[in-house]
């Protein structure tokens, strides 16, 4: 957790091999692109809201769930710790339809958006559908932060791949608000989803670190990140992705 509230960041990946998806990282927690994209995109198909998993979609959509379908997965708020509410501005989801999904090449990525929310933006990617929301401890600046992207085909595969090497395309980056230098590791995270990576932020600046947790769970990315208690937010991050990705298995 830094001094000040941290602001909302997303990524961009460098040097990585492969551009990725997500639901499209913003510096302020406006309108997401992919939630934009939602309203306008003449693509959009429209799903079963009612059932766990979209049926009526047809081609590489068929069997993907919407924005509203993720939402449900989302954890309640009586998961988080006393304190936290949840911001409103940083809800959003694809609600009933799908997306045109992109893919941007991102040769430099802005590593400082680690920093923040929605930070599978880093990959340059975009999926189909997603849903996201952030609690926020006003008393202590903490941020608990969740979100699922759905991904087309094999995307998603490709996505994790791509956040498995984040460490090694950002292994430090300047924080903005304490013009100090943080220090990013990476580790495999076994026995979550299909596969799964842990990345830790730390800066001698800061009252505590962040603590970032990517898992996929067949065509879907869970993303969470976390900085509250005093170990880098590890434990809440881990509880976090471990409730969205039993969700997703229930669900599939």
């Amino acid at each position: 957790m830094r001094l000040s509230p941290p602001a909302v960041k997303l990524l961009s990946t460098i040097a990585l091999p492969l551009v990725l998806t997500a639901c499209g990282p913003t510096p302020t927690k406006s309108a997401a692109p992919a939630a934009q994209a939602a309203a306008s995109s003449p693509v959009a198909t429209k799903a079963d809201a009612s059932s766990p998993v979209a049926t009526k979609a047809a081609g590489p959509n068929a069997g993907l769930p919407t924005g509203t379908q993720l939402k449900a997965l989302l954890a309640p708020a009586s998961f988080f710790p006393s304190g936290f509410d949840i911001d409103s501005a940083g809800s959003r989801d694809t609600g009933d339809t799908y997306i045109q999904p992109t893919a941007a090449e991102v040769p430099t990525p802005d590593c400082t958006r680690l920093g923040g929310t929605s930070w599978t933006g880093i990959t340059g990617i975009t999926g189909v559908s997603f849903a996201q929301n952030d609690y926020v401890n006003k008393n202590t600046s903490a941020e608990i932060a969740q979100e699922i992207d759905v991904y087309q085909g094999t995307t998603a595969q490709t996505v994790l791949g791509a956040l498995g090497k984040l460490a090694l395309a950002c292994p430090s980056f300047a924080d903005a608000q304490t013009s100090s230098k943080t220090k990013v590791t990476e580790t495999s995270l076994a026995g979550l989803g299909d596969e799964a990576y842990t990345i830790t932020v730390t800066d001698s600046a800061w009252q505590n670190g962040d603590t970032l947790i990517a898992a996929r769970v067949g065509t879907s990315v869970v993303t969470v990140l976390a900085n509250d208690g005093s170990d880098n937010g590890a434990a809440t991050a881990k509880k976090l992705s471990s409730q969205l990705v039993s969700g997703l298995k229930a669900k599939a």
